[in-house]
């Protein structure tokens, strides 16, 4: 008997990531240009770094608070006041291993299993997979594809629920489609979540990242302090820090032992020189961010431009999140697609087959990088899609 077939089928059953699938068929190439993954070509800047190492070479290397070190809540909860225009006590914080974690601990604080939650597709594939893990049913409510843009329908929301759902998960500006809820958007979701008595899990990672200028609409700005909202966020995207792995959940304060016994059992809480790197990101880093996102308009604009032009590609320019997603016309297996692609011109595309329903027909391309960078990609893109 195979050992594989005596694992729990729950583990057996979380899917391989279609778009690591794709890196790790090409990772190393040489002249890569790597579009694949939603992080930008800048390391972690030297103020974020330095602050970690100072902590490291102090000594702070021993257990710390579950919850995060006092002074991260502090810098979140004036991080939140400069960005949203409300004052959140540091209660409502509490520091996670990802952003990933961050959800997958709102998932087992939210479900159990037999339980469902609805969420917006095509979508990063980890929330369902979280969801199927913990041993609850992703129900995926596809957004519609109409003239280039993507909207939301709320009739196909609510059909989409049973006494057995739980809550909504909403991702907006969205990965991989773009697709930024206004706020109405937001209000009349919240009004469905009210209307059901359901959660909802709110993925706002690309808040800043919002082209019309200021910040994304969020559902902070419409709720009631006694909505049953809980925010999951990273510090991958906006600082550079992807392979730090620090998240954080904003909750209402009542949940916060319960949050704290999640963290406890996983991972015992987030190692206090990083976390120390973490509050240099909050405190000094407003203008780093404003830098990555003037760079991710500049190379939207270059890569959008000059694929819509070969009139191949059907897409407009996102409002938010760093993803174009690119609906060519002549490709009907995206997998293959991304493969093909990646062979033939050294571009990696994340194909649209990771992201679930409605994606089969598209790829994804991340452009926070280097304009000029992006220029060579977008030409080789436009060579092979003019051939196909």
């Amino acid at each position: 008997m195979s050992i594989v077939k005596s694992l729990s089928p729950r583990a057996m059953a979380a899917p391989e990531s279609g778009i690591v699938e794709v890196v790790n068929y090409a990772r190393g190439r040489e002249g890569l240009l790597p579009l694949w993954v939603g992080e930008g070509d800048l390391p972690t800047p030297d103020f974020i770094s330095r602050a970690a190492m100072d902590a490291l070479a102090s000594g702070e290397t021993f257990y710390t608070w579950q919850r995060g070190i006092p002074e991260l809540r502090r810098a979140l909860s004036d991080y939140y006041s400069r960005h949203f225009g409300l004052r959140l006590p540091v209660e409502h914080f509490y520091v996670t291993g990802s952003g990933m974690q961050a959800i997958q601990i709102s998932v087992q604080a939210l479900t159990s299993p037999g339980d469902e939650f609805v969420y917006l597709t095509p979508a990063w594939p980890n929330i369902a997979a979280a969801l199927e893990i913990a041993g609850a049913r992703s129900v995926g409510v596809e957004l519609q594809f109409e003239g280039g843009k993507w909207v939301v329908d709320l009739n196909r929301i609510e059909a989409a629920i049973t006494e057995k759902t739980r809550g909504l998960f909403i991702n907006t500006p969205s990965n991989p489609t773009g697709w930024t809820a206004t706020k109405k958007d937001l209000a009349d979701l919240l009004a469905l979540a009210r209307k059901h008595d359901l959660w909802i899990m709110a993925d706002e990672i690309y808040a800043l990242y919002y082209f019309p200028g200021g910040r994304a609409p969020s559902f902070l700005d419409v709720m009631e302090p006694d909505d049953k909202i809980i925010f999951v966020n990273s510090f991958s995207k906006n600082w550079s820090m992807t392979g730090w792995r620090v998240g954080w959940i904003v909750a209402p304060p009542e949940m916060g032992q319960v949050l704290e016994n999640l963290v406890q059992y996983s991972t015992s809480g987030v190692a206090q020189f990083m976390q120390k790197g973490a509050v240099a990101a909050l405190d000094q880093g407003d203008d780093f961010v404003r830098a990555n996102i003037a760079k991710a308009a500049r190379s939207r604009d270059i890569l959008c431009d000059a694929l819509v032009a070969t009139n191949r590609v059907e897409t407009l320019k996102p409002d938010g999140a760093l993803y174009a997603f690119l609906k060519i016309d002549g490709v009907t297996d995206s997998r293959r697609a991304a493969i093909d692609i990646v062979d033939k011109t050294g571009v990696g595309l994340a194909p649209g087959t990771a992201f679930g329903a409605g994606g089969e027909l598209f790829l994804r391309a991340c452009f926070l990088r280097d304009p000029a960078q992006v220029a060579v990609a977008a030409e080789r893109l436009c060579d092979y899609f003019l051939k196909l």
